[in-house]
């Protein structure tokens, strides 16, 4: 129930979050959508898009969506009908052609919007508005200014726009009713292009006629002049008579014709004014019902060299000043929506505070309550698992005891010569106590892993397969091999499991013991073993921390460590070899196997101390690595030995690098002694003799005197040093004794080597 109430409170904020965003939506939706369709896309057309924006910045209700139909009629006249589709309520349009687009425009003006033509003209009589320059009168005035350059005589050629459009015939007829009131004048040639520059230049590369007796070139605008003159360039020569340029259009900024103007590469322009602001008005007050003029004209005048460079100054400056009100405008949309943000945010508060707080007291109640069944959870999880735990020591530590022996007892040779009854009671001995192990394992899966405590039960060491085994036991060493005289240090607080151990180890190995990990450290400390054998569960300090102890240790982190324990639960595991340990082996075990993986550890020890004593005294240092921290698992088939170096295998490294860059450092002083690189490792004399001795098997002297010889060696086989001068380089004190020990070392003689 109270979940489904916080459930219900989230849906009414939900909700409530919902409606105030609508209306502050709603209050901010624009009022009129304005299409706009440009019958191409170019400069002059991106100038006046630019105006109206600019011009909706002063109209908030307005929004302007733009479409150019780049010179193609089909194209435009389904930009107009799918604008028409949007639910505009007002079209823009300039018409790409004079007859194509009328259809588009006359299914606009007949479903009700008001359609203003703008710039260029069409042949219907459908629409609200006109608004554009007198391209007629433009055509009529650059001709009768081509006539006062040229002073009545000459050859001019004219270059069209776009065949069909309005501005271009209007352009064409002032100018041609200009020219003929002037006979000494001649057009030589009408050239056909599309407004672009590329079409005039193709256009004038593709005509066959005399071209170098041209005096004016008049382009309808500003861009299809320098197509013509890019072609007569091409076709002239670098270093040929030009004829001059005009054109229409008068834009500013580079490369637009008023700069052309006054840098004399046209003669003359004619401003074609864009006046997207005033387009824009115009369109806002047909919406808004306020008077407007149909026919709206629009003033334009002559660019020449004289006026040019003010012109340029003035459009430069308007530039600037439309930039800074664009920049403006940006902030002022900041601030305006910082505005709506801040007042949204004081209605969701104003109205969502008592839902709040309930809420908050909802949530904190359950989050109460919740706490307290996890509290209760865990608490009774934790006792749970320690009760079957502290069980599974308390049954299996007797199993051990009872298993390991009755195996002792049938392989000895009394049992093998017992009568038919004995042997009997032994195997009833043996197959019960091994039903019992199972059960025990049953009870304690059952309990741990039904639902209450979700762990694994580990299989015992009993459980490992004879193939396995048998593998272990060829692979452990002889009598002679590396455990002679190994120590081991049995650390357990059951005083029968370590007399059973001691029983199964005393034969083979030196035996230390300890009740308890703090006592276990003692020893180890004062003892060094080779080997500990540590059960977890014990007072004082348990058997993981003394793991952990041990392999953080300077003096005793080589020492290999078998957990042998009754806690048999993956976590229980996972947890021993994070502490450091190097096997883990579950009660109740095999002595075989404990036998094997005792020998397994030591034998890879062994092989670790001869790479380690090789390294002292070669140039090298040493490093742990996988190949040498798998050398038990790879040997052995031990599931339990780690694949990688382990922290303390990498503590030891650091230890034996230490410990040679110390003889390095100082291989040439004869008077160094033991003390004295104890010291600089900041060990006592006793402290670096054990962990040296451990480590390598050799004692700090002799890894010294070895690092000397092969030092002095190489010198002889390198450099043509005599023995004595290479006897006092490496620390001997006299070649004689040099001499003593190179023969002892290698065999041979110092000179021999070379």
């Amino acid at each position: 129930m109270k979940y489904r109430s916080i459930v219900r409170w989230r849906q009414c904020c939900v909700a409530l979050l919902l409606i105030l965003v609508s209306v502050s939506c709603a209050r901010r939706q624009n009022q009129y959508i304005i299409g706009i369709s440009q019958c191409s896309d170019d400069i002059w057309r991106e100038k006046q898009n630019a105006e109206l924006r600019m011009g909706a910045y002063f109209h908030e209700n307005v929004e302007l969506r733009f479409a150019a139909a780049y010179d193609s009629d089909s194209r435009q006249l389904q930009q107009i009908d799918s604008l028409i589709k949007m639910g505009i309520d007002l079209l823009i349009v300039a018409p790409n052609q004079v007859a194509t687009i009328s259809p588009a425009i006359d299914r606009a003006y007949d479903k009700g919007i008001p359609v203003i033509v703008f710039e260029r003209k069409t042949n219907s009589r459908k629409y609200t508005a006109y608004i554009g320059a007198d391209n007629y009168e433009m055509g009529h005035v650059m001709a009768e200014y081509i006539t006062s350059r040229l002073h009545g005589k000459g050859k001019v050629m004219e270059v069209m726009g776009l065949k069909g459009s309005s501005p271009a015939i209007e352009r064409h007829n002032g100018f041609m009713e200009a020219m003929a009131e002037h006979p000494g004048i001649e057009v030589v040639a009408t050239l056909q292009g599309d407004w672009t520059e590329e079409s005039a230049y193709r256009a004038v590369m593709a005509y066959k006629g005399d071209l170098s007796s041209l005096d004016f070139v008049f382009g309808q605008n500003d861009r299809m002049a320098m197509g013509v003159r890019r072609a007569l360039q091409e076709k002239l020569g670098e270093n040929a008579r030009l004829p001059l340029f005009c054109g229409i259009d008068g834009l500013a900024g580079k490369g637009g014709g008023i700069q052309l103007v006054r840098d004399s590469v046209l003669d003359a322009s004619y401003l074609y004014p864009t006046h997207g602001d005033q387009l824009l008005q115009l369109a806002v007050d047909i919406l808004e019902g306020k008077p407007y003029e149909k026919e709206v004209q629009l003033m334009s005048a002559l660019v020449t060299n004289d006026n040019a460079n003010v012109l340029l100054m003035q459009s430069e400056e308007i530039a600037h000043q439309s930039d800074y009100i664009d920049q403006l405008h940006s902030r002022a949309d900041s601030y305006l929506q910082r505005l709506d943000i801040q007042r949204l945010i004081n209605l969701m508060g104003l109205a969502l505070v008592a839902l709040l707080l309930a809420v908050a007291v909802i949530l904190y109640r359950y989050h109460l309550q919740r706490l307290r069944l996890q509290e209760e959870r865990g608490k009774m999880e934790r006792e749970q698992l320690d009760f079957y735990t502290q069980a599974a020591h308390e049954l299996r530590t007797p199993l051990t005891l009872i298993e390991g022996p009755l195996d002792e007892l049938s392989a000895s040779p009394v049992f093998a010569q017992a009568d038919e009854a004995t042997t009997r009671l032994l195997d009833i001995l043996k197959r019960n106590t091994a039903q019992l192990s199972q059960q025990v394992n049953k009870i304690l899966d059952v309990q741990t892993g039904g639902g209450t405590v979700s762990a694994d039960i580990m299989p015992t060491e009993r459980s490992v397969s004879d193939d396995l085994l048998k593998e272990t036991e060829e692979l452990r060493p002889s009598s002679q091999d590396t455990e002679e005289q190994a120590t081991l240090l049995i650390v357990d607080d059951n005083s029968d499991i370590r007399a059973y151990l001691r029983h199964v180890l005393q034969g083979q190995y030196q035996v230390y013991e300890a009740e308890d990990g703090q006592k276990g450290l003692e020893v180890a400390r004062a003892q060094v073993p080779d080997l500990i054998v540590s059960d977890v569960m014990m007072p004082v300090m348990n058997g993981l921390d003394f793991c952990q102890r041990i392999k953080e240790d300077t003096i005793t982190s080589h020492i290999p460590v078998i957990l042998l324990t009754a806690r048999a639960l993956s976590k229980h595991q996972i947890e021993g070899f994070q502490s450091g340990a190097d096997a883990y082996i579950t009660k109740p075990f095999s002595a075989d196997l404990l036998l094997a993986r005792i020998s397994n550890l030591l034998r890879s020890r062994h092989q670790l101390k001869d790479i380690w004593q090789n390294s002292v005294a070669s140039l090298p240092s040493v490093t742990v690595t996988e190949t040498e921290a798998d050398t038990d698992a790879g040997k052995s088939g031990d599931m339990d030995a780690s694949p990688k170096p382990t922290p303390s295998q990498l503590r030891d490294s650091e230890f034996i690098a230490r410990f040679k860059k110390v003889i390095d450092d100082r291989l040439t002083d004869s008077d160094l002694s033991v003390e004295e690189i104890a010291s600089d490792m900041h060990l006592s004399r006793v402290q670096l003799y054990r962990k040296v001795k451990a480590l390598t098997g050799a004692s700090p002297v002799e890894l010294l005197r070895k690092a000397r010889l092969v030092r002095g060696r190489q010198l002889l086989e390198t450099t043509s040093k005599n023995i004595s001068e290479v006897a006092y380089e490496v620390g001997f004190s006299a070649p004689s004794y040099f001499t003593k020990c190179y023969k002892d070392e290698f065999g041979t003689l110092p000179g021999e080597g070379r």
